[in-house]
């Protein structure tokens, strides 16, 4: 004898699956993503928590951040996480030998000086540099590994 039923309608369903979620591809907008991930940059922060608390997935925050790190993924300037201390040097007086030296420069040369260290790398900036030039040099010191 057989005991299977053919009428689907009296069985009762063995698994109920519950989709959670819209049920469509989140579109995320670009200040929503600076958002979330200038908060993902913060100290203390678990990624993991901050994406659920957005409905987002972990791999996407990492994925912004990167996107963020390499340029394709602009952060707004007053949001954005500071990376470079500043510090302030008071103007150290010449040597004895050096006023001859100083004389000799050119006036742009003798103004006040950035000095950028990075990787062990030094660059002394003068008033009057040439901003691209410094540009180009700031996004070498970048890459440097």
């Amino acid at each position: 004898m057989d005991d299977q039923k053919d009428d689907l309608r009296l069985q009762t369903p063995r698994r109920m699956e519950v989709l959670t979620g819209h049920g469509y591809r989140q579109r995320w907008s670009e200040a929503l993503k600076a958002t979330i991930v200038i908060e993902s940059l913060r100290p203390g922060i678990v990624v993991t928590e901050l994406a659920r608390r957005f409905g987002a997935c972990p791999s996407q925050v990492h994925g912004w951040r990167k996107d963020a790190r390499e340029g394709r993924l602009v952060l707004p300037a007053p949001l954005a996480p500071a990376f470079a201390e500043v510090v302030v040097a008071p103007e150290q007086a010449p040597a004895l030998g050096a006023k001859s030296r100083a004389s000799k420069l050119h006036p742009s040369q003798t103004g006040a000086t950035i000095e950028i260290a990075s990787c062990n790398v030094q660059v002394r900036v003068r008033t009057g540099a040439d901003p691209t030039l410094v540009a180009a040099i700031v996004r070498a010191l970048k890459d440097v590994p």
